[in-house]
């Protein structure tokens, strides 16, 4: 939990990992290329007392991730989103055994998100029957842009990968995060767009599809997509990390993602360890859009507690305390930041997105 000026944060981080990117588990000279990539987001995003080494980058391990999400980082509960690219990696990215065991060791910090892919076909349904129960899934990671052997990518509206969210429909498995966000070396950029989560948050009414990255660097197309489908939220990995080298352009990410969705589509996430959480939760509670970008309201209280954890909490069933709750202070403090708005002269356009339809 996180605490500042008498107000109460439930902290979900919807969006770790625990990872091995050390030469001993490259698979070959792209598993080099991809740590690197995401060791210089890191780098060029990160507060210069954040920068880690790159040999502990490359492998940090289960101490380390208890000791930045849950002693330092105020996170209550967080989710695991395995990112496997078994085509780079002898043993796979992510550390799949040592996530299990920190979930099993902690009851009630962690959720577990396996991932398919949708070019296994039939042995990868099979697998996927398997991994629900052994796993008790909830959620899974997609990542369309991995390497399959020739192939360099698949769409969420493919056939099979249809035939897969169906299966996921009938486990009960709801949260489907999708990596729809920046390219990372040496995967393809346009196998990220984010136009085939119109096709299928459409007929899965029943799934939730959070866009991981919340699309970027295709926000507008996003945004236009999830406005639309109640169904389709916004994760901020990656997105979030530019409040520190960037206020101004991450004020309109915030900015847009509240006009379009509003405050209850969208899901903080450091995407540890890319970035720890610590440094992100307090720059967030602290951040406020620049009065002179009059066409976005104030960031608010009540919109910062359903960001960092109230949202995520409620797709995942995760018991919060009361004094997380969005309290009837909460929505005064909203109202009296908007009248203080109003006062600066600062003359806003604060009403949400039209509903799209046709």
């Amino acid at each position: 939990m996180y605490q500042k000026n008498g107000d109460n944060y439930y902290i979900v981080d919807g969006h770790i990992h625990l990872w091995d990117g050390r030469e001993s588990n490259q698979r070959n000279i792209h598993g080099k290329q991809f740590i690197d990539c995401f060791f210089d987001y890191h780098t060029n995003l990160s507060p210069e007392s954040e920068r880690w080494d790159y040999e502990t980058y490359c492998y940090y391990g289960k101490d380390r991730l208890m000791k930045d999400l849950f002693e330092d980082g105020y996170v209550d509960h967080a989710i695991f989103q395995a990112t496997m690219l078994g085509d780079f990696y002898k043993n796979f990215f992510a550390q799949i055994d040592q996530s299990q065991e920190l979930v099993r060791d902690h009851p009630g910090r962690f959720t577990y998100n396996h991932a398919w892919d949708p070019r296994d076909g039939e042995r990868g349904l099979d697998q996927l029957r398997q991994d629900a129960e052994t796993y008790q899934l909830k959620g899974v990671k997609l990542y369309t842009a991995e390497w399959h052997g020739e192939s360099r990518g698949w769409r969420l509206d493919d056939p099979w990968s249809l035939r897969y969210l169906e299966e996921c429909r009938k486990l009960g498995i709801k949260n489907i995060h999708v990596h729809k966000g920046p390219t990372i070396r040496p995967l393809d950029k346009d196998a990220f767009n984010v136009d085939d989560v119109d096709h299928v948050a459409t007929d899965f009414t029943d799934l939730n599809f959070i866009v991981e990255h919340c699309g970027l660097p295709r926000l507008e197309d996003f945004c236009w997509i999830a406005t639309q489908e109640s169904n389709v939220y916004a994760g901020l990995a990656v997105a979030i990390p530019f409040i520190h080298t960037r206020p101004r352009y991450f004020a309109q990410v915030i900015g847009e993602l509240l006009y379009w969705l509003g405050d209850e589509k969208i899901l903080f996430a450091s995407d540890y360890a890319l970035w720890t959480p610590k440094w992100l939760i307090e720059s967030f509670v602290d951040f406020q859009i620049p009065a002179d970008l009059t066409e976005y309201g104030p960031l608010t209280t009540e919109n910062k507690k359903k960001i960092l954890g109230l949202n995520a909490a409620r797709l995942y069933d995760l018991p919060v305390p009361d004094e997380c709750q969005v309290q009837p202070e909460d929505a005064e403090n909203q109202t009296n930041e908007a009248m203080e708005e109003t006062s600066t002269g600062a003359d806003r356009e604060t009403a949400k997105a039209p509903a799209v339809t046709g």
